[in-house]
């Protein structure tokens, strides 16, 4: 796996994590025992947000590429001011009815 990615089967990974979590929790406390479990939901809750934390930092990651893109985009729009009287001559055939 890239440091700058987030692996589309760790993705699955993750997904499983967590719904086993939500699995364990309601059987725990169908089972009436959810409080007593705390030590052990605490330790899988800890795996389960590095593993978030991964993912977030991961799946928000901007290549040099998209963040020079992004900064390219963001500079022209910065820039952009509207004409708000063109000129006939320079006005595009379409506008022009032509």
């Amino acid at each position: 796996m890239s440091d700058e990615t987030y692996d589309p089967a760790r993705i699955n990974q993750l997904l499983g994590m967590l719904r086993g979590l939500a699995t364990r929790i309601q059987q725990l406390d169908a089972e009436g025992r959810l409080l007593q479990e705390t030590p052990a939901l605490l330790r899988e809750l800890g795996e389960i947000r590095r593993e978030l934390f991964q993912y977030e930092v991961r799946s928000t990651f901007d290549t040099p590429d998209a963040a020079e893109s992004r900064r390219i985009v963001d500079e022209a729009r910065d820039n952009w001011v509207p004409d708000d009287n063109p000129d006939d001559d320079e006005e595009e055939p379409w506008r022009r009815g032509e």
